[in-house]
């Protein structure tokens, strides 16, 4: 499997536009405000609840709130089960500041660079935590979106901020105002490593949880 190597990247990435996308919406109410006030020109991309949360945070004449399926031009589907999982929204996650290939499939796709993604998932844990839930429940509350999110935004820490944890919100303001609204390597790769951390637990439950079920419990579940 042949991969390109980065050799160049910038130290400071300006903080210009953020895909969020969370369950636990506590302290967004200060977070989008400060993120706004270290650069008004910032764009906030978000889609169902997240969205509509955002949007009163905003105010409803706020242009700097975009849906996702107005970027992306695909509406959610029936039930909200696909959102975000779009490519130019990977594109915009993955392409890499100095890869004139990237640049130009951004180019060609309409796609634009994201430079952080908030993102916490389902609250898995607390479903299979209930003492009545069901196997299909559990199914039901298997994040797929919020991991891929996490892991391309992760993955290109070069370039992208993962935001998992709303208790980093407020060193996060504090460092786009000392830096011009821009993110240091050291504090993208911390964000990151936390991120696969996260995401590495997420699917450690999961698997924990299926594994204590038995195929009976599993098929009870369903009509055949």
């Amino acid at each position: 499997m042949s991969m390109n190597v980065v050799e160049r990247i910038d130290d400071q990435v300006k903080i210009s536009r953020v895909l969020i996308s969370v369950s636990d919406k506590q302290k967004l109410e200060t977070f989008i405000p400060g993120l706004k006030a270290a650069n008004p020109d910032i764009k906030f991309f978000s889609t169902g609840g997240t969205y509509s949360h955002i949007r009163k945070i905003l105010g409803p004449e706020d242009s700097s709130l975009v849906q996702v399926s107005e970027f992306t031009g695909q509406p959610e589907t029936q039930g909200g089960l696909v959102k975000t999982l779009d490519f130019k929204i990977y594109l915009g996650l993955l392409t890499e500041t100095y890869n004139t290939d990237h640049q130009q499939d951004m180019k060609r796709t309409g796609a634009v660079a994201i430079d952080m993604v908030v993102v916490n998932l389902y609250p898995f844990k607390e479903t299979v935590s209930s003492k009545d839930v069901t196997v299909e429940n559990a199914r039901g509350n298997i994040d797929i979106g919020g991991p891929c999110m996490i892991r391309a935004s992760a993955k290109n820490f070069l370039r992208v901020a993962s935001v998992v944890d709303p208790e980093d919100y407020e060193f996060i303001v504090a460092d786009l105002e000392k830096n011009g609204s821009a993110l240091s390597l050291r504090r993208r790769f911390a964000l990151a490593r936390k991120a696969f951390a996260h995401t590495a637990e997420y699917d450690r439950m999961i698997a924990n949880y299926l594994a204590a079920q038995s195929y009976e419990t599993v098929s009870g579940c369903y009509r055949f």
